[in-house]
């Protein structure tokens, strides 16, 4: 449950600047690589893959942290450039950050662990059990994890570097992370307050716009019901759908300015207003 009292000693403080990062990409895609109901012969949108940025003065929060050449040779993904090579862009250290939010533990949000030996990383109970509980058994489930992320997210475990949250947490005054399983066992959403107001990036809640618009779901879940009612939970949490950023939409790029011309589909802020409608977007 989220507490209105912290939310309005949340809106009372400096809002944080919030980035899109855009990494890698996967192109030839069909229609139902995106949607549960599709034709298959249609061709679909590509996918795009971002890490983000929450950074307030000398507050650092990175949301996730993408994949590699390895992942991205394996799985046939084109890396346009290393996570914490794009967060460089943007001034920060990977190997400085104290704090990374890891949505859910699939190869393309927990990868590049090791890039951030500093960090402590958060991450949802349920999330973890999934990851590495009898649901991998399953090949089909487990094809979605890398088992070196896996090792890796261990070794942070027992280095001290894992802090687990169950359900609804406020990480930090103006930040909150939200479980919206569904997609996963225990993904989580971030919530940012930034100067247009609280921004949600949705990560794998919707992979794309029009995913949530359509109620037609991205075609890999571990609970179809739980990320159905995910859409409607981030309208409830969002102040209106311009404010919900989906994980994967190459939309994003389009709709929001980068901070400076050079990183034109690169970065963008998205606590500035995006320059397309939801109902554009989503079309």
């Amino acid at each position: 449950m989220v507490e209105a009292g912290a939310i309005e000693d949340d809106e009372a403080l400096s809002p944080f600047e919030l980035y899109a990062l855009h990494y890698a990409v996967h192109t030839g895609r069909k229609q139902s690589d995106n949607f549960l109901h599709a034709d298959p012969h249609e061709a679909g949108a590509d996918l795009h893959y971002f890490i983000w940025l929450a950074r307030r003065g000398e507050e650092v929060y990175v949301i996730d942290t993408g994949f590699a050449q390895a992942a991205a040779a394996a799985r046939g993904r084109t890396l346009l450039r290393k996570p914490a090579d794009t967060l460089k862009l943007l001034g920060v250290d990977a190997a400085e950050v104290d704090q990374v939010i890891v949505t859910h533990l699939h190869y393309d949000h927990a990868g590049t662990l090791t890039d951030f030996p500093k960090a402590q990383f958060h991450i949802q109970v349920a999330e973890a059990a999934y990851a590495t509980g009898p649901c991998i058994c399953d090949p089909r489930t487990r094809a979605t994890f890398d088992v070196e992320n896996i090792v890796d997210y261990v070794r942070s475990l027992y280095a001290g570097r894992v802090t687990f949250h169950d359900g609804d947490v406020r990480l930090a005054p103006g930040l909150w992370l939200h479980r919206i399983p569904g997609h996963t066992a225990g993904l989580q959403s971030v919530r940012v307050f930034t100067k247009r107001g609280w921004v949600i990036v949705a990560s794998d809640a919707t992979h794309l716009y029009a995913n949530m618009a359509q109620k037609n779901p991205f075609p890999i879940f571990f609970d179809q019901q739980a990320l159905l009612a995910g859409f409607e939970r981030l309208k409830a949490l969002a102040p209106s759908l311009d404010h919900i950023v989906p994980g994967h939409d190459p939309a994003v790029t389009r709709a929001y300015r980068a901070p400076d011309p050079s990183l034109n589909g690169i970065v963008v802020r998205l606590d500035e207003p995006p320059v397309l409608s939801w109902q554009e977007l989503s079309r």
